[in-house]
């Protein structure tokens, strides 16, 4: 009964209404569907699940993290600059804040120096490496990306982001610092309304931060392009809620006495945990809130399987081969998976399948670039054989089956269509494909 009230809900949420609505209706209805949306997707979906994943993720490479970023900024001279902003992120444990950064810091000490050796390093780097994959998965999932970075990318933009990043902290840090001291900001600062203005921008800096920190990782992670203005209004909302968020947390944790009484030393490793929790959370749906603003077709659909018909199947490998053959001969763009969904307004995710069918079928290639190209010479693709790789090809959502006992008569008519099928496409090739389709765009432009 609730699901079916929910779903009639549904229904007449996402229908457009009968009669036109003023300007102030339709943003109020909009504004309704993106909670819906996503506390939906917040109740039935599994970003909570990737979230508590994340956290047991957490667990194992916060020190590694810390301790290749403390390397870094150890050689420059400026890892005591480091170490506030761990103590701010476990400012809302309350008192026991400065004993989870000292226990972390202390960790980092230990792995430091030249006790890790090569072999060390190396599991350092993977680490490191390694949860910033799966949180692209978890972004990847929720933007609907079928295809992870390559290998190669992985390690050449993470190592780079995490070398840079510190950096680029410590850079601001000392920034604000040396502004704060300044003669006149000082000045300013004794006399009214700047001194007003002043101290409200110095309580808003904190969520800048924070919002531009989130505002990266949006448009960074997904393996996809994420328009900037939605991942800035994503990381502004995800910033706020962090930033109320850990005030509440706090007043919980300072409260939160009998919890102490019963898990006694626990308590903490349980508040920490929860609190990390609560990051990945407000972090993911964060992302989520992005792609709705970019893609607000998919509010209704949410975060459900998107899986195309074998009609529909048919259609795009031959879209696909089409398009990438056609570039592929001449001086035009060169197609992605990403590309191609958007030109062919079809979820990367449903999309991605079908590309991995005809790459299996030897009919496509994904270069370094990750750029599609045929798999061999045009002139040798045969049309039908397009269709028999996604038809008989492996979808990867599960084991495949390809016999079964059938009835004689449906064998045969299936033999007599497939026989049909070979026939008036057995002699075309994919080069005689897109040359009959360019002689009839340049007849009909004529």
């Amino acid at each position: 009964m609730l699901m079916e009230a929910l779903d009639r809900f549904e229904a007449r949420l996402f229908e457009p209404p009968a009669a036109p609505a003023t300007r102030a209706v339709e943003l109020a209805l909009t504004g309704v569907r993106y909670l819906y949306a996503i506390g939906r997707d917040l109740l039935v979906g599994d970003l909570n699940m990737r979230a508590m994943s994340l956290v047991y993720t957490t667990i194992l490479s916060i020190v590694p993290l810390i301790a290749f970023c403390f390397s870094i900024i150890k050689g420059l001279g400026f890892h005591h600059d480091f170490e506030p902003l761990i103590y701010d992120f476990f400012r809302p444990l309350g008192d026991r804040a400065p004993e989870l950064t000292d226990r972390v810091i202390g960790f980092v000490d230990r792995t430091q120096g030249g006790v890790l050796g090569s072999l060390g390093l190396a599991f350092l780097l993977w680490t490191v490496v390694s949860v910033i994959q799966k949180v692209e998965a978890s972004f990847n999932h929720i933007w609907h990306v079928e295809r992870a970075r390559s290998l190669a990318r992985r390690f050449s933009e993470y190592l780079s982001v995490l070398i840079v990043g510190p950096i680029l902290v410590v850079a601001a840090l000392g920034l604000i610092a040396s502004l704060s001291a300044d003669s006149i900001i000082l000045w300013l600062s004794s006399h009214q309304p700047f001194g007003t203005i002043l101290a409200m921008l110095g309580k808003l800096a904190p969520l800048a931060v924070i919002a531009g920190g989130f505002t990266f990782l949006y448009s960074f992670i997904p393996n996809t392009r994420v328009k900037f203005r939605y991942a800035a209004i994503a990381g502004l909302a995800a910033g706020a809620v962090w930033v109320a968020g850990s005030l509440g947390f706090a007043h919980l944790a300072a409260y939160s006495t009998r919890m102490m009484a019963i898990y006694a030393s626990f308590a903490i490793v349980l508040l920490a945990l929860m609190w990390v929790w609560l990051n990945w959370l407000i972090l993911l749906t964060g992302a989520l809130l992005a792609f709705y603003l970019q893609n607000p077709h998919y509010l209704r659909s949410g975060q459900r399987e998107i899986v195309p018909t074998a009609r529909l199947r048919e259609r795009l490998a031959l879209s696909v081969m089409y398009l990438v053959g056609q570039s592929f001969g001449s001086d035009g763009r060169r197609w992605t998976v990403d590309t191609l969904s958007a030109s062919l307004e079809v979820p990367s995710i449903a999309l991605g399948p079908v590309v991995d069918a005809l790459e299996a079928g030897g009919l496509l290639e994904t270069t370094e670039r990750e750029t599609l190209v045929p798999g061999r010479d045009l002139g040798s693709i045969r049309l039908d054989q397009v269709l028999a790789a996604v038809r008989d090809g492996d979808s990867g959502r599960a084991m495949t089956l390809r016999r079964a006992r059938l009835i004689e008569p449906a064998e045969r008519l299936c033999d007599r269509v497939e026989a049909l099928l070979e026939a008036e496409l057995g002699p075309q090739s994919l080069k005689d494909f897109i040359g009959a389709a360019d002689a009839a765009q340049t007849r009909s432009s004529a």
